[in-house]
């Protein structure tokens, strides 16, 4: 029997979490004297492994400074999840998109610039956490778009690169899926648009959850 394995991006994918990761990055920038960064390039980093991230936002600080932002994000992001006031919404559709793959007979995983103790919570709080047979994220591998998430994500899940989907918002995505020589698909709901994802290797772009369940029929 074929493993098809489904790997789902969480920021822009799964969850719209924008409008977290601006404030951290607000807070960050702030205990460094730092004006806040504009917020469409803030969006438009998520994705990216944090110190990447960082990279893009203030490309001509030294590392030391970017090391100080970088810690403070994390210190932001995390005071607010224990705090309960992180805001991390599915998507409409989202749950029952995973449901109706799942029951089709898809393994399912993750592939994120999250940590790991960041996409677990944002999976425990959706009740999601045992959708997923496999997790991958920033803690543990180079940045997208290098191919190691979706390399380990095909192991753990015993599934071969021409029966793997990526599924993501981003341009990062879709350049992962390429280099990991899977299938890319493309959500129009996130942080990039639909021209630059395909531009990006996107096989097709779909306008909301029903349109990828067909897209992957």
């Amino acid at each position: 029997m074929t493993t098809r394995l489904a790997v789902f991006d969480c920021d822009g994918t799964l969850v719209d979490g924008q409008a977290a990761v601006c404030e951290a990055m607000d807070t960050a920038f702030a205990a460094h004297g730092l004006p806040a960064p504009d917020r469409h390039l803030v969006r438009r980093s998520v994705g990216l492994s944090l110190p990447q991230a960082v990279r893009a936002l203030v490309p001509d600080a030294d590392e030391e400074l970017r090391q100080g932002i970088d810690l403070a994000y994390r210190h932001a992001f995390r005071t607010a999840r224990e705090a309960g006031q992180l805001v991390e919404p599915l998507y409409a559709g989202v749950r029952e998109l995973l449901d109706a793959l799942r029951d089709d007979g898809w393994l399912l995983g993750v592939a994120t610039g999250k940590s790991d103790r960041g996409l677990e919570h944002c999976l425990a709080t959706h009740g999601l956490s045992r959708h997923f047979v496999t997790l991958q994220t920033a803690d543990r591998h180079p940045s997208k778009p290098h191919p190691a998430m979706l390399d380990a994500a095909l192991f753990e899940a015993g599934a071969l690169p021409q029966h793997a989907v990526m599924i993501g918002d981003t341009a990062y995505d879709m350049v992962m899926a390429v280099n990991a020589r899977v299938r890319a698909l493309g959500v129009d709901w996130g942080y990039h648009t639909p021209d630059e994802l395909a531009e990006a290797g996107a096989e097709a772009v779909a306008r909301d959850p029903r349109h990828l369940l067909e897209l992957l029929s």
